[in-house]
């Protein structure tokens, strides 16, 4: 239904947790170099990823590789979303899509300017927090909006992960 895409994440279990929300919801998931963790089968059940056969994980080398692929991935017109503290739109404003891609940033650096300038103002989402606090836990925040597309779809169940797909598909 939704891509995700994780920009360099650093903590094993929010990536665990939304390979699981991806499993649970029909959403593709991306990871973009570098990692802060190894995806080898020994680390990814040490780190609480072993639930992984759920659903498809792709590893790309980096942020222009992620983009070619979804765009050949018969996603050419797919719209990118950046959720990020400091986004003029909150994230419930924005109609989604089937196919629309999520993107979120790491866990202490967020996504780079450069790539927030490319996707462009209207493309970079916020999420609503109190005044003074720095962002939610990745995966929660994942989660938030990610329910929110989907629940604008009808919680429509078509997945574009091929189920079973291994982790560290790469690109």
């Amino acid at each position: 239904m939704f891509r995700i895409v994780l920009f360099q994440p650093e903590i094993p279990p929010n990536t665990g947790n939304v390979i699981r929300l991806c499993a649970n919801t029909g959403a593709e998931l991306h990871l973009i170099k570098p990692l802060g963790f190894d995806l080898d089968r020994r680390s990814v059940r040490r780190a609480g990823l072993d639930y992984h056969w759920m659903t498809a994980v792709h590893v790309h080398e980096d942020f222009a590789a992620c983009r070619e692929a979804l765009a050949r991935a018969a996603a050419p017109t797919a719209r990118w979303y950046a959720i990020e503290t400091g986004g003029r739109r909150r994230y419930d404003e924005v109609r989604y899509a089937a196919g629309d891609v999520l993107l979120f940033g790491s866990e202490r650096h967020g996504l780079p300017a450069p790539l927030l300038e490319e996707l462009g103002e209207d493309a970079v989402l916020s999420i609503p927090m109190r005044e003074g606090n720095r962002s939610l836990n990745l995966s929660n925040a994942v989660t938030l909006v990610t329910y929110e597309a989907w629940r604008q779809n009808d919680f429509a169940i078509r997945s574009l992960a091929a189920a079973g797909s291994p982790v560290a598909t790469p690109t």
